[in-house]
């Protein structure tokens, strides 16, 4: 029986559409580009922040997001972010006896601001304040330092092959892909996805992989 599960935050807990809506409103461009530059990239394999080199050829992402914050226009998460089935699965694993822990490649503000929604969740981090991102097998350290359980004993569960259910299994820990989001939808049927343990469409379902 499992005792900790850890989760992806991008299209596992939030919704990027804000995001990526922000930053077309800030390069000035629509909205429906930006988001089928990022389908585009994605299909390709490619880090998603290409799809913004695309727009902007030479951006320095790192000064975009500086002037971003200092415009009063960084980054922002709120409950509409949130997917409907978080709040009702992160407690009901809670309720039966599990530990939750939040851990994913978002910037130390993210973590801020996502703590500030007091999910029921025990431990929320993000690779900006650990200082090591995914897939690097420090981040899977890390987040079994926090899971507080053996790692055949923790569930990590994201949407991304290459980057959650990939390193996660390699680093010894049990896997659930959610099919939710560009990449867990595009991927689904990829071999990185196919090792996972467990494959899910909604996050209730993880109260049945936790009895496992």
């Amino acid at each position: 029986m499992m005792e900790t599960v850890v989760f992806d935050v991008g299209e596992t807990l939030t919704r990027d559409d804000r995001y990526w809506a922000s930053w077309a409103d800030w390069l000035g461009v629509p909205r429906h580009t930006v988001s089928a530059l990022v389908g585009a990239v994605v299909a390709q394999g490619r880090d998603n922040a290409d799809a913004l080199r695309l727009l902007r050829p030479g951006i320095d992402l790192a000064a975009e997001y500086a002037a971003r914050e200092a415009a009063g226009l960084g980054e922002q998460f709120d409950e509409t972010d949130l997917y409907d089935d978080v709040r009702p699965a992160l407690a009901a694993l809670r309720q039966a006896g599990l530990r939750v822990v939040i851990a994913g490649n978002q910037t130390a503000r993210a973590g801020e601001l996502l703590r500030g929604l007091d999910l029921p969740a025990d431990v929320i981090a993000t690779s900006g304040e650990w200082g090591v991102a995914k897939p690097q097998t420090e981040f899977f350290r890390r987040v079994l330092e926090a899971a507080q359980a053996p790692a055949e004993r923790t569930v990590y569960v994201g949407d991304h092959p290459a980057n959650d259910i990939g390193p996660a299994a390699a680093a010894g820990l049990r896997t659930a892909h959610l099919r939710r989001g560009p990449w867990g939808h595009l991927w689904a049927d990829q071999d990185a996805a196919r090792v996972a343990d467990w494959h899910i469409d909604r996050l209730m379902d993880l109260l049945d992989v936790v009895a496992c």
